[in-house]
């Protein structure tokens, strides 16, 4: 009796489990992609709010890493900001070219694990902030003109 008893037991627990398993909880929606260009001045707003973009002659070029990344993604929708007219906006496209330079320039330096400030790493911030600073006037001046 006591075998007969576990035995039911043991086939409702794997009832109850397999009707678990069915329940995966919601699925995830479709992958939003990178941010378009109407994004843009939020996204370098964000960017410009950043010790690596306000000060990068003091930053450790390490803990600039991100920020960084967070720029490289970012030259993608400057280009596409600068093409999305009916002609190519070449000083738009221009500059992030200069900022697709500057990140290469970040990476190939080695700078995500350069401790302290200095050489080639800081010029490479350096350039990053001056290329930020202005893609946002190039940004804020199609805003204004339309």
């Amino acid at each position: 009796m006591r075998t007969r008893s576990s035995l039911v037991a043991l086939g409702v627990l794997s009832l109850v489990l397999t009707g678990c398993s069915q329940e995966a909880g919601p699925t995830p929606g479709p992958n939003p992609g990178t941010p378009g260009p109407d994004a843009l001045p939020i996204k370098l707003d964000a960017l410009s709010a950043d010790a690596c973009y306000s000060s990068p002659q003091t930053q450790r070029p390490s803990g600039c890493e991100k920020y960084v990344t967070e720029v490289g993604g970012t030259s993608g929708s400057v280009h596409a900001r600068a093409q999305a007219g009916k002609t190519v906006d070449r000083p738009l496209d221009a500059e992030a070219t200069a900022l697709d330079q500057a990140v290469s320039a970040f990476r190939e330096a080695g700078c995500t694990t350069v401790p302290s400030p200095g050489g080639a790493c800081t010029k490479a911030l350096t350039d990053v902030a001056t290329t930020i600073a202005a893609v946002k006037k190039q940004v804020n001046r199609q805003a204004a003109t339309g």
